[in-house]
Parts: C-alpha cells; structure tokens; sequence
C-alpha cells in the first residue's frame, strides 16, 4: 500500500454498487467516486468521523441503474463535483477529459477516456499505477452493457484493450459493481480470464458477444438517468428526511426504506405488515413472527386495520410491491412508516428469523 493512502470500498446492496473513498493520511484530503444517493449518510458519517476534507466526488460515467450522492455532498461539505466533458451531467464544477489528474493531498488520479458503456465514462488511474477504478468499463470477469446511453461495443473493444490492459499487471481493478461479491481483480487476471474480452478474444469475438447478451434495460434508468444529469439534484433541492424513530434511508423517490437486520432486533418496538397475496403465503410458507397480512390489493379497504400505535415496516417477497404499500399509508396520513429493503428474499438471505 502506498505511504499515507488509506482506500475505503463501500457497497450499496440494493444497486450491487461499490464506492470509494480515497484517503491521503497526511492532509486528510480525501475524494469519494461514484456515491449513492442512498448511502449518503453512512459516506457522510464515515467522512466526518475520520475528519477528513472532502474535495470531490467524481462519476466515472452518468449512471441507470442508482442515483448518485454527489449534490448532497456538495450542499453538506462544499465538495466538487466531476464528471467526463462527455458523460452529458450539468453543473459539474470541473469537466474532466484524458489525462486530467486529480489531486488530494501528497496524491492524484488520472483520468482516462473510455467510451463504449456510454459515451462519457472514465476510467480513474492511481498515480502510481497501482490502482484503477473502472467504473462499468471493466468489471470482474465482465464488462459494462453497450446497448443505451450511446454505447458502442466496439468503442469499448478499444478502451478495454488500449486503455486499461496497458496497465501494469498487477494493478488492482475496483468495478463500479460486482453481482458476485467479489470485490477487486487485476489486470493480469482479466487480460487472461475475462470470458467477454479476455485470453485470444478479437473485437469480432468481442461485438458478436456482447451484441447478443439481450439484457432487460435497469430497473431504475427511467429516473436514474434523469436525476444523474442532475448530479442527483432533488426537485425543490428536497433533502432526504431524518426521522427520529428509525434509522431509515430516504430513496431519492422519497421512499423510507429500513434494513431488515434493524427490523429483527427492534421486533418489540415496530409492527410488520406483509402484503403478499393469500396465493403466495401458502405457496411460499414463509413468514415473519408476528407479521400481520393485508393482500396489497385489499390495502386500501382495510387500512384501519393497521395498527397507529407503532411504526409500519411494510414487507413482501422482493421489496417491490411493499414501497406501494408505503405510498399507500403515506397517502393515508400516516407519518411513520417505512419499507423493509430487499423483503423477505433479504430477510432470508440474512438468516433473520421466520416462523
């Protein structure tokens, strides 16, 4: 590890996306890559823990499928914002282009232009060489999609081979995400084992590959993108709430969400409304001890039956059709409420205890 550097990978379980803090120990400058508007708090807390100067938050590219931190950052600590001159975002406070270093403290990065996933990613070199963060150029054992956002398969074919895998062998590779739980690779291994673009691959291997993937678009891109162009401006410049009665996160749509391992140790304290269907309760056999079960479909009827003297945790299988249910109390005038993030596949992915 180089003297006086400290790197803090983050992960955001909802997007599946990794952040990173970049730490000079000696000055306390620090700069943070690719946020999540979701995570600002945790980033913030961890900021303002170590004492450190936030001088900016840098988006490897404009993304789809979570909305980025970077203007709350900026509106909290003064901190820039960055971007590629071609990644399309306003208000950047630097637009940043080949070859631009970046410096904090005793240490920099260097920006490389890789298009392909979209027109406007970067790629962000350690000075040393030792690092590079990809964004969704390269990932672990893949690379980033081609087919929105101007991309290009074989612009990318180019910027994988000509940008990145002139890197040292050993240097270490931080993607925006994993889907795997792995959480860095290198550039020797992706040269010799990326099954997209690695070992004897040519840009026909290469196009013909990726030009079939057939991938569904991002669930969140529809407002994503737009808010991303926006460096994750909210409407009205509305900040996320900060209730006092749970350690919720406020989604940039404005929906409370609450982790479900806090959910299992406060059980005494909260009521838990599951909003599966009848069908699915006796298909899926599990259930939360205590939960009480409104259809989401019913939810509108039978809102009375919900209990007032507690705050609502609303759950279903994946979390999906629980933040309707949310929107639905909210609707109603209730004030304390909040969806379990993930439902019960998280739940159960966690081992928190069923019935």
């Amino acid at each position: 590890m180089k003297k006086n550097f400290i790197l803090k990978q983050l992960f955001d379980h909802q997007s599946n996306s990794y952040s990173y803090l970049l730490i000079d120990s000696s000055s306390q400058q620090a700069v943070l890559i690719d946020s999540v508007y979701e995570q600002h708090g945790r980033d913030l807390s961890l900021i303002n823990e170590l004492e450190l100067k936030l001088v900016a938050c840098i988006e490897t590219h404009c993304h789809a499928d979570h909305v980025t931190g970077a203007w709350l950052m900026r509106h909290t600590l003064s901190s820039q914002i960055m971007a590629s001159q071609q990644s399309g975002i306003e208000s950047l406070n630097r637009k940043l282009k080949e070859g631009d270093k970046i410096n904090f403290g005793e240490h920099y990065i260097v920006v490389r232009e890789t298009p392909g996933h979209t027109q406007g990613c970067i790629v962000l070199v350690l000075d040393d060489e030792s690092m590079v963060f990809t964004g969704d150029c390269l990932l672990i054992r893949g690379c980033g999609r081609t087919d929105f956002q101007q991309g290009s398969a074989n612009k990318l074919y180019h910027s994988i081979k000509t940008k990145l895998f002139n890197l040292p062998e050993d240097c270490i590779v931080y993607p925006a995400h994993d889907y795997a739980g792995v959480m860095s690779s290198t550039i020797g291994e992706e040269k010799k084992l990326n099954p997209r673009i690695g070992g004897n691959a040519n840009e026909v291997d290469f196009v013909g590959y990726m030009e079939n993937l057939l991938l569904p678009h991002p669930k969140q891109i529809e407002f994503a993108v737009p808010a991303n162009i926006k460096a994750g401006r909210p409407t009205k410049d509305k900040l996320p709430l900060q209730p006092d009665w749970a350690p919720v996160v406020t989604t940039f749509s404005q929906i409370l969400q609450i982790a479900p391992q806090w959910v299992a140790a406060h059980r005494e304290e909260i009521h838990i409304l599951d909003v599966r269907t009848l069908h699915e309760l006796n298909e899926e056999c599990i259930r939360i001890k205590g939960a009480q079960n409104i259809p989401i479909n019913e939810l509108r009827d039978r809102i009375k039956e919900v209990p007032e003297d507690k705050p609502v945790m609303t759950i279903c299988r994946s979390g999906k059709r629980s933040v309707l249910a949310f929107k639905i109390l909210q609707e109603a005038g209730r004030t304390k409420i909040a969806n379990i993030n993930g439902g019960l596949l998280r739940w159960q992915s966690e081992e928190l205890p069923v019935a």
